[in-house]
């Protein structure tokens, strides 16, 4: 079976650092899901305004391996701990496929690119290619039975964010809540605690520096992307 990409995303993550590990973490994060030309056909799209979330399915394109392995280290576990590769939503399986629940906050169907989608809440990195998309049903999609396996019992407190006016002041006003929900959500790799390393993540037009402490995140400097901080 040979599958062709129908879409990309587009947004603000140029690097795969700070992408949220799950969709719908990052409400305020905006993407925008632009076809490819055989496909930027409107009728396709017939009937999609009544649904209000959408499943995206997508590859992980930027994290291919020539093999694959039954067990993986999930992040959440610390990096130290094996599950079944089925057992997890590693990108490092036999087939590189992505699933992701967004919510669509428009659809133009008429733009220089033909039908454009505004959705919130995805975890792909900017030109991720996707190959289909399914609407999604509540009735179908919601389990209130269902149970995490692992995960349940994993820590997910959000770290509280701290960034000096002057600095958010330099982020564009229309990306500063999805910032502070994406630095929330520790883009660390999961065993790395040195609190006096400075990380940096590349969004959009500015490159966001931090540290962590405990549950704190500072914001330490904020400059143009591939540029060096204002005086």
């Amino acid at each position: 079976m040979e599958i062709m990409p129908i879409a990309h995303i587009r947004n603000d993550f140029v690097t795969k650092f700070g992408v949220p590990r799950q969709s719908g973490l990052a409400p305020s994060l905006i993407s925008q899901v632009v076809f490819q030309p055989a496909y930027r056909i409107a009728d396709a799209l017939r009937g999609l305004e009544d649904f209000s979330h959408l499943w995206l399915i997508w590859e992980f394109s930027e994290a291919k391996q020539a093999a694959w392995s039954p067990t993986v280290r999930p992040p959440r576990l610390g990096g130290n701990q094996r599950m079944g590769v089925f057992a997890t939503r590693s990108p490092f399986r036999p087939n590189s496929l992505g699933l992701s629940c967004v919510k669509i906050e428009k659809i133009c169907l008429s733009t220089p690119e033909g039908p454009v989608i505004w959705v919130s809440g995805a975890d792909l990195m900017n030109g991720t290619p996707i190959y289909d998309m399914k609407p999604y049903l509540p009735y179908a999609d919601c389990r209130m039975d269902a149970v995490g396996g692992f995960t349940d019992a994993v820590e997910r407190a959000a770290l509280t964010v701290v960034c000096p006016e002057a600095l958010m002041a330099r982020i564009p006003s229309d990306r500063r809540q999805a910032v502070q929900e994406i630095l929330a959500q520790d883009p660390r790799p999961s065993y790395q605690h040195d609190p006096e390393r400075v990380y940096g993540m590349a969004f959009g037009s500015v490159d966001i520096r931090f540290r962590v402490n405990g549950s704190v995140l500072t914001v330490t400097d904020v400059i143009p992307a591939g540029g060096s901080s204002p005086k």
